[in-house]
């Protein structure tokens, strides 16, 4: 069963609102086995709108569209319908009743435009409104000798939701008679190129070719590390686990020295994690990064029982008369150790992580811009790195955070 994504709505193409939906709804198919190869989005015009569901219908089973349905002329979901459908659009009045009720129940005057909603294609079965005042359609045609289905649903997040669950699941369900499950596993890395991280799995990846199932897929999330996204098919649940166990396995085997995390994971939450199982608590000094990797910390919930606190120790100054950095050049190895000490002693924590460096766009301390210097002291050691990060000011900044992290999580692990 194969079952696409048609988002509607020339506020998405004008990036004025994301499309969430169409992640939603894609995950949403995964979880029940239904393939989803296509989602698009296009604006409010009929012709293009009509013209996209032809041909999305084409190569589909069925294809749920999303958005359109309000009161107002732009909401040009049901004409498209009706037009592919070849039949015309007919007043629903118990659809009509419930509008009406809605907005009497809230002490408000429906305007005569809302009726709009109560436009159903011939043929169509409606799926109910519950909360919001726009109804959800499902509609059979045949295309070539072919059944085929179109969904509709608000763009309205909390309504789509209900009206997928409660309407479009069972139905493709019904439709597909396949229980089969899709289920993925996202193992997440940091420290290689993505070109590195393929060649390093090279043979992992000839071998799955063969095997069909499960696939891989490389996924690049800028400063939250590069994703390896293991994705297999069964006939339950627990299949799907025990492949994605079996290939995990042998992708750990090639390159378990940089994956830090899986699925939910994300670098501070492991670093958090670990530092707990040590029962220690973390002192920050920034510098290059400005309070950043503080932020990162506490965006995490609970981040309080191990996290001490930031200095950000922006101005050399400050560095000198807070950290009792010497005085010398403020990017380098030594700085950073005497900031991570700094950190350590006037935080009280048992870890102090110190970073300094140069962002750009003018070199400091005779450093090109890109250099980063962490220093890291911990109960009975302590060690300063240097790395040279790529990118522009914010980018360097942001790998920055996530660097310096990976150096605490691996002294830790």
């Amino acid at each position: 069963m194969r079952c696409d994504v048609l988002a509607v709505g020339t506020e998405l193409l004008l990036g004025q609102i994301i499309d969430s939906n169409s992640a939603w709804m894609g995950e949403q198919l995964a979880a029940q086995g239904i393939d989803s190869l296509v989602q698009v989005k296009v604006g409010d015009n009929v012709g293009r709108i009509t013209a996209m569901l032809r041909r999305m219908l084409a190569d589909s089973d069925a294809v749920i569209m999303c958005g359109g349905l309000g009161p107002t002329h732009d909401d040009l979901t049901r004409e498209a319908i009706a037009a592919v459908m070849g039949v015309e659009l007919m007043p629903d009045d118990d659809v009509a009743d419930v509008i009406r009720t809605m907005f009497e129940s809230r002490g408000r005057h429906m305007p005569d435009n809302n009726l709009r909603q109560a436009m159903v294609p011939v043929g169509a079965t409606v799926i109910p409104q519950t909360r919001g005042t726009a109804p959800g359609l499902v509609c059979p045609l045949e295309i070539d000798g072919v059944d085929k289905v179109v969904f509709a649903v608000p763009g309205v997040p909390h309504e789509m939701h209900d009206m997928f669950e409660r309407g479009i699941l069972p139905e493709l369900k019904r439709r597909s008679g396949d229980p089969s499950v899709i289920a993925s596993r996202i193992l997440l890395t940091w420290g290689e190129s993505e070109s590195g991280l393929n060649e390093r799995l090279d043979d992992v990846i000839a071998q799955l070719e063969t095997a069909g199932n499960p696939t891989l897929a490389f996924l690049a999330s800028g400063w939250n590390g590069l994703k390896v996204r293991l994705t297999a098919k069964a006939a339950d649940a627990d299949g799907c686990r025990v492949m994605l166990d079996e290939w995990e396995a042998r992708v750990r085997a090639e390159i378990d020295d940089i994956v830090f995390g899986v699925d939910g994971d994300s670098m501070e939450s492991v670093v958090l994690d670990l530092l707990r199982r040590r029962e220690w608590s973390i002192g920050l000094a920034e510098s290059v990064t400005g309070g950043l990797v503080g932020a990162r910390l506490t965006s995490i919930p609970g981040a309080s029982d191990v996290f001490r606190g930031s200095i950000v120790s922006y101005a050399t100054e400050v560095k000198q008369q807070v950290l009792d950095v010497p005085d010398g050049p403020v990017v380098s190895e030594a700085a950073a150790l005497s900031m991570a000490r700094g950190a350590r002693r006037v935080l009280g924590a048992d870890v102090g992580l110190a970073l300094t460096g140069v962002a750009g766009p003018a070199e400091q301390d005779g450093m090109p811009a890109g250099t980063l210097c962490v220093g890291l002291v911990w109960p009975g050691g302590e060690s300063a790195r240097t790395l040279r990060l790529p990118g522009l000011r914010e980018q360097m900044r942001q790998f920055s955070v996530i660097s310096s992290l990976d150096l605490l999580r691996r002294t830790l692990a």
